[in-house]
């Protein structure tokens, strides 16, 4: 086989491979399953079922606030408002975070139930004891002391029924983005009872995702040490269930989740399903039995947070909740990645701009990477000073291929030359064009972070567009013409690049070479200007170093 065949062979590989992981490889929840049919897994016919509200009545969110009394809650991250009827939190915005980049508009999370996007978190408890009155989603709470929900100041809601039995519900908060609540019943009656403390996500319907195979939305849970991933259609098809003695689940958006964590070493049994609306709930399997003028208690931890790093880790780690940091999908090279953040965000840090993170960290792996580069780039310029000779043998091996093989092969060894080591820079930016792609689309630092110019968030495209001349024509193009001034340069360091490099002597593929840079060009236009910014730095650095070992090795460019 003719060696530039193998080069042209494994380079358009490598191009297919890294579209084949942004778009079509399967989710990672395909590659978590595990057999289902696990003894630890049946449901508990004891075990009470959860109280389904399917009815909807939608009305405006203004309307919706103000049609129960309410307590509020604010801290540095947090705004918002818990409902007195179910004693729900359906009411929270982001201080801190904005839909638009340097715009007004909040992110408002949580929603009341009657509103279209209804999407709040319950807790409380239930009782196969059908003659108990128990609270439910219809109970109007009374608050006790306080009525503002702040880190210094705790609320308390109290319902008591007619057979002695008090209900209360304390909501604590930190200053990010934790709820504690702590639910507690007094027995002042000679009866012994038995309760199941639980707690559930309730979302009215699936919000816009970005349907990127490289990102999960949807539910989500660690279940013991599994984790699971179950998208909205997946769980419109089927109900997921499972039993575990400690973990954490819940919804998670691109950049913000809702998460519910039981107490640990309870065994409860967890449920993702959908009826008119999307669930994720558990309950303990095992009832907490109550005696006579006595007391129990339960304690939840609801997280609804923006997926910051820092903060995800710091909850698991400060919590100990197991593997809480999937929270944020880091994907199938989860340590890679990740620690590819941190080194972005190391020179973040020094620098104050994610843009010269992004160079910096490029040059790094160039310099990590250069002996193995120099190896290369010296086997391509003397497989250049040897074209002619391939040009010859192929014009006289022209009607024999296998002589022709035969002939190119002793030529390769005579000269010491490795036709396929110049496809190893390309095998070497893979991973790390796929970790940076990764990092500035899942993680919420990136967002909105400005490099220079008219490069105003790094995690989204390059606005600007040839075919307006970059703005110098007051025409708008449609999204699909908007091929920004970084993926142009992208596409030209690619071409002279290319022109660094051994020409392939069939004409096909010359042309197919030819076009590689434009196809490119077209294909990530739409991608972060991030991720551009990086090919760019790293095409320059490669063509810098390229030069100088043709020039050591006296080869002249094309």
């Amino acid at each position: 086989m003719d060696s530039k065949n193998v080069i042209a062979a494994i380079s358009l590989s490598a191009a297919v491979i890294i579209l084949y992981s942004l778009f079509f490889a399967p989710s990672p929840q395909e590659l978590n399953k595990i057999n289902k049919d696990n003894v630890k897994n049946e449901l508990s016919s004891e075990t009470p079922m959860l109280e389904e509200n399917n009815k909807l009545t939608e009305v405006s969110r203004i309307d919706a606030l103000n049609l129960n009394k309410r307590f509020s809650f604010k801290n540095k991250q947090m705004t918002g408002s818990i409902s007195l009827i179910g004693g729900v939190i359906d009411d929270l915005t982001f201080e801190n975070y904005t839909q638009t980049l340097n715009g007004n508009d909040k992110i408002v999370l949580l929603n009341p139930k009657q509103v279209k996007n209804g999407y709040f978190v319950e807790t409380g408890w239930v009782t196969n004891n059908k003659n108990i009155d128990i609270p439910n989603s219809k109970t109007e709470w009374s608050i006790s002391g306080n009525n503002k929900l702040t880190p210094n100041n705790p609320v308390t809601l109290v319902w008591k029924n007619n057979q002695n039995l008090e209900f209360q519900k304390t909501f604590n908060i930190d200053d990010n983005f934790l709820f504690n609540v702590d639910q507690k019943i007094i027995n002042k009656s000679e009866k012994i009872f038995n309760f199941y403390p639980y707690g559930q996500i309730i979302r009215n319907e699936a919000p816009d995702v970005t349907n990127f195979y490289i990102l999960h939305e949807g539910l989500i849970g660690v279940f013991d040490e599994e984790l699971v991933e179950e998208d909205y259609d997946d769980i419109v098809d089927k109900k997921f269930s499972r039993n575990a003695d400690q973990g954490w689940f819940g919804i998670t958006d691109k950049y913000w989740i809702t998460t519910l964590i039981p107490d640990n070493n309870k065994e409860f049994r967890s449920d993702f399903d959908f009826k008119n609306k999307f669930r994720a709930s558990y309950i303990e399997t095992e009832p907490m039995e109550i005696d006579a003028n006595s007391t129990i208690t339960s304690n939840t931890n609801i997280i609804i947070a923006a997926k910051e790093v820092n903060i995800i880790d710091g909850y698991a780690e400060s919590l100990k909740i197991n593997k809480f940091d999937l929270a944020i999908d880091w994907g199938w090279f989860y340590f890679f990645t990740k620690n590819f953040f941190f080194a972005i965000d190391y020179f973040f840090k020094l620098t104050g701009n994610f843009g010269i993170a992004i160079v910096l960290i490029t040059i790094c792996i160039r310099v990590v990477f250069f002996p193995l580069a120099n190896y290369s780039f010296r086997s391509m310029a003397k497989m250049k000073v040897l074209q002619p000779e391939m040009t010859r043998l192929k014009e006289l091996h022209k009607d024999d291929k296998m002589k022709l093989q035969q002939a190119m092969m002793a030529l390769y060894k005579k000269e010491g030359v490795n036709p396929v080591s110049g496809c190893l820079p390309i095998f070497i930016q893979i991973p790390f064009f796929f970790a940076i792609y990764k990092v500035l689309f899942v993680t919420l630092e990136m967002r909105h972070q400005p490099f220079f110019g008219w490069i105003k968030d790094l995690s989204e495209r390059d606005p600007t567009s040839i075919f307006n001349l970059f703005g110098l024509i007051p025409w708008d193009p449609p999204s699909f013409l908007i091929i920004g001034i970084w993926p142009c340069l992208m596409g030209l360091t690619m071409y002279l690049q290319q022109k660094l490099n051994p020409t392939p002597p069939d004409p096909i593929q010359q042309k197919i070479f030819m076009f590689f840079p434009l196809f490119l060009t077209i294909i990530l236009a739409p991608f972060p200007s991030g991720l551009v910014i990086y090919w760019t730095i790293n095409n320059v650095l490669t063509m810098a170093q390229q030069l100088v070992i043709m020039k050591q090795t006296k080869v002249k460019t094309n």
